[in-house]
């Protein structure tokens, strides 16, 4: 990409109305787009019982081997059926829906599950591309396209899967992962809860809110000043903040706000931005998506309680403007899942 398409790019980035326009979204579309079916460079999270189990990505992982890792293929799938649903005339929308056609068959969807199935991958993206699977099933059921309901129930077995993995696991999570990357509890919570939700799946949802308010509603005085951590991508207090948003009653969520997050209540509470040093760095580029982690969960808080936080509205666009230029930045280590990251903090935001 020459110098004068980057300077195109980070300004109409950096221009970001209030609500995303058809511009921003085929920017936001290209980055998924190039790396959906682009199989290296690539990270395999396998464990090798032996020989006969080295094989290519593709091969491995027919459905989600693109953008690096697993996970950041299906959320790179997740973006464009987001950005689809939202945008009909979107640039490149045949070539979009072929690619999803061709990942997300029935066929791949099969040997995708055929991999997790072995005893040895049992815990394959736990709970990470899990959480992902989830959204991204909820985006393609509730998209009223033939297209998307047929790759809705191809994808179907698969998330049935993820659902009976969290209903064994949860219970004998006897405590909770508060890192800021992968492994975090609340943020795998928090999706599968929304698609709990969507799908009517009341004894799912029983397990998500019985297991998060054992885990989390003792946690008091949450220490916002240890974020971040040097490779986060996730708000270890705000991803928190967001799943027991979901699970709790109005009042039960604002009392036990006031104890785990007093600090939010000031109107004059501020949060200074994560900055990345090196974005050529896998891990510290990781820092962008911080910034819409926290982005967008303040946006969730404000939208369901503006009379208490709506000061928090400059806070939450501080953070969401000021990683956005970096989702086109050239460098692949954050191109192939940042435009999912901004999707996310857009779709909390109005």
């Amino acid at each position: 990409m020459n110098y004068l398409k980057y300077l195109f790019l980070f300004l109409t980035i950096s221009s970001y109305s209030q609500e995303l326009t058809i511009e921003q979204a085929n920017h936001l579309a290209s980055l998924p787009i190039k790396c959906l079916q682009q199989e290296y460079p690539n990270k395999l999270g396998q464990m090798l019982m032996d020989s006969t189990e080295i094989q290519s990505p593709k091969k491995l992982h027919p459905a989600f081997y693109g953008c690096f890792d697993w996970h950041s293929s299906v959320h790179g799938h997740w973006s464009l059926v987001y950005l689809l649903k939202r945008f009909p005339n979107i640039e490149k929308k045949e070539e979009i829906i072929t690619k999803l056609k061709i990942n997300l068959s029935k066929e791949n969807i099969q040997k995708e599950i055929k991999y997790l199935s072995k005893n040895h991958e049992k815990s394959f993206e736990r709970t990470y591309g899990w959480a992902w699977v989830l959204k991204l099933q909820l985006e393609l059921e509730s998209f009223d396209e033939p297209f998307a309901q047929e790759l809705a129930q191809n994808l179907k077995p698969l998330s049935n899967l993820f659902i009976q993995r969290y209903s064994e696991f949860l219970p004998k999570l006897l405590y909770p992962i508060r890192v800021g990357t992968h492994a975090n509890t609340a943020f795998g919570l928090s999706f599968a809860y929304d698609y709990a939700r969507y799908s009517k799946n009341e004894a799912f949802q029983k397990i998500i809110i019985d297991n998060s308010i054992r885990l989390f509603q003792k946690d008091q005085k949450c220490p916002f000043n240890w974020e971040p951590s040097g490779t986060d991508f996730l708000s270890p207090g705000l991803e928190e903040m967001g799943l027991m948003q979901r699970v709790l009653v109005r009042n039960n969520f604002l009392f036990w706000l006031k104890n785990f997050a007093p600090q939010l209540f000031n109107k004059k509470f501020t949060w200074e931005v994560a900055k990345v040093a090196d974005r050529t760095d896998g891990h510290l580029v990781h820092l962008d998506g911080l910034n819409f982690s926290r982005a967008w969960n303040m946006y969730h808080l404000i939208n369901q309680y503006p009379k208490e936080f709506s000061h928090l509205k400059p806070l939450a666009d501080r953070h969401f403007t000021f990683s956005l230029p970096s989702i086109v930045d050239g460098n692949y280590e954050g191109e192939h899942w940042l435009a999912s990251f901004a999707l996310r903090a857009f779709e909390e935001k109005r």
